[in-house]
C-alpha cells in the first residue's frame, strides 16, 4: 500500500472515531440536560426520598436485636434494633422501690398529722377543764372553803395545760410540714421513675414511618454509643425527583405545575408529579451530573413531588419529567 493511500485511510478512521464519540456524547448530555419538543420540556434527574438515620439516644450497650436487612420493607412502629437493657431495667426497679418508700413515708406523715390533731383535741378539753377548776376554786377561796395552796395548785395545772397545748400545736405544725416534704419526695421519686423508664425506652429503635431499610450501619453484638448510626429508613410514600433547569427555561415553569414522570425501569408506566420547589438562586451544574462542557453552566434546582403508591420508584433511580409548556411564567 502506498504512503498516500495509508494517509487517506488514517484520516478516515479518525473521522469515524470523532463522529462516533459525538454520537455517544449526545445521549449523555441529553440525559442531564433539558430538551423541548412538542411544546414540552423534559428534565432528567434522580429519585430522592425523605430518609431518617436512626441511632440510640443516651444509652450505651450491646446490640441484641437487629432483625432487618437492607432493602426490606417495614411498617411504622416495627422494632428495628434493640440493645441489652438489663442495666436500665435495674434502674427502673431501683426507682420503683424508691417511690414505694417515699409513698410509705408520706402515709406515715399523714398519720402523724391525724394523731397530732387528736392530741390537740385532748389538750383543748383538758385546758377547758382546768379553767373551770381554777374558776371554781377561786370562788371557793373567796368564801374561805379552799386553802391558798389548793388554789395555787389549780392555777399551776391550768398553766401546764396551756403549755402542753402550745407544744402539741407546734408538733402538729411540724407534722404538716413533714407531709409537704414527703409529698415533694414522692413527686421527685415519681419523676425519677419516669426518667428511668424513658431511658429504658431508648434501648429500642422503632420505625418512625412505613418505609424501606436503605442502610444497616451496625451489626448484631456490636456495642454502640449514643448517636451512633444504626439503621437508615426511607419513606417511599413521599418521594421526589431532583432535576436542574437551564436559566433559559426558567420562565416556562411554575410552582404547582403538573408533571409526567417516566423511568427506564418501567418504560410503559407514567407517574403523576407536581413541581413543589424551584430554587431562587442559580448554581453551577452539580459535579455528579456535569460534563466537561457544562462546568460553567448555571442551572436552577427543581423538586418534583411524585405519587408512588406502589413504591416502585426507589432512591437513586434515574427518571425523566415531561412538563407541558404554555405561556411564559412571570417571575
Amino acid at each position: 500500500m502506498s504512503t498516500g493511500r495509508k494517509t487517506i485511510l488514517a484520516v478516515a478512521v479518525v473521522a469515524v472515531l470523532v463522529a462516533g464519540g459525538l454520537a455517544l456524547r449526545e445521549p449523555i448530555l441529553a440525559r442531564w440536560g433539558n430538551s423541548s419538543e412538542n411544546n414540552s420540556l423534559v428534565l432528567s434527574g434522580n429519585i430522592e426520598a425523605h430518609e431518617s438515620v436512626l441511632s440510640f439516644n443516651t444509652v450505651q450497650s450491646r446490640i441484641v436485636q437487629l432483625p432487618f436487612n437492607e432493602g426490606q420493607w417495614v411498617t411504622k412502629g416495627t422494632l428495628l434494633a434493640a440493645v441489652d437493657d438489663s442495666n436500665y431495667r435495674q434502674q427502673v426497679a431501683v426507682a420503683t422501690a424508691g417511690l414505694a418508700i417515699q409513698q410509705r413515708q408520706l402515709d406515715t406523715s399523714r398519720k402523724n398529722v391525724d394523731a397530732a390533731g387528736k392530741t390537740i383535741a385532748v389538750d383543748e378539753a383538758e385546758l377547758a377543764q382546768r379553767k373551770l377548776d381554777y374558776s371554781r376554786n377561786l370562788a371557793l377561796r373567796k368564801q374561805g372553803f379552799v386553802s391558798a395552796a389548793a388554789l395555787d395548785q389549780t392555777n399551776t395545772l391550768l398553766k401546764q395545760s396551756v403549755s402542753v397545748l402550745e407544744r402539741d400545736r407546734a408538733l402538729a405544725a411540724v407534722a404538716d410540714r413533714n407531709v409537704k416534704v414527703a409529698q415533694a419526695s414522692v413527686k421527685n421519686s415519681d419523676q425519677a421513675l419516669a426518667l428511668a423508664r424513658i431511658v429504658q425506652g431508648y434501648t429500642a429503635l422503632y420505625a418512625p414511618f412505613d418505609g424501606v431499610i436503605t442502610e444497616r450501619q451496625a451489626e448484631l453484638g456490636e456495642v454502640v454509643v449514643p448517636g451512633t448510626p444504626v439503621v437508615s429508613i426511607a419513606d417511599l410514600d413521599h418521594i421526589w425527583l431532583r432535576a436542574y433547569l437551564n436559566e433559559a427555561d426558567l420562565g416556562k415553569v411554575r410552582l404547582g405545575q403538573e408533571v409526567t414522570v417516566t423511568t427506564d425501569s418501567y418504560p410503559n408506566k407514567q407517574y403523576q408529579g407536581r413541581i413543589s420547589f424551584i430554587a431562587s438562586k442559580a448554581e453551577f451544574t452539580p459535579k455528579s451530573v456535569e460534563t466537561h462542557a457544562e462546568r460553567v453552566t448555571l442551572v436552577y434546582r427543581v423538586k418534583i413531588d411524585i405519587a408512588n403508591p406502589a413504591h416502585e420508584l426507589v432512591i437513586g433511580m434515574p427518571a425523566d419529567a415531561r412538563i407541558k409548556l404554555g405561556e411564559p411564567v412571570a417571575r
